[in-house]
């Protein structure tokens, strides 16, 4: 199966959307144990964070290798 530009732009949002809740999920946990600091919290917030970066789309096409799907450069 071949996937076109826009299936490899839907693959590295959903990589993105699984690693921002993974991120929500583990920063969850550590506030309910009392185990960030105050100022770890605060660079956390602060840092801004690009939408989607190289290493998203580098993700999105090794998930998509791993699964034997076809990858070509997203145009």
């Amino acid at each position: 199966m071949a996937f076109d530009s826009k299936d490899k732009l839907i693959l590295a949002l959903a990589a993105l959307l699984r690693a921002e809740r993974e991120t929500r999920g583990a920063l969850e946990t550590a506030l309910e144990n009392d185990s960030i600091s105050r100022e770890t919290l605060i660079a956390i917030i602060s840092d801004p964070v690009p939408v989607i970066t190289q290493d998203d789309l580098d993700f999105a096409e090794q998930f998509a290798l791993s699964r034997h799907l076809a990858v070509g450069k997203i145009s």
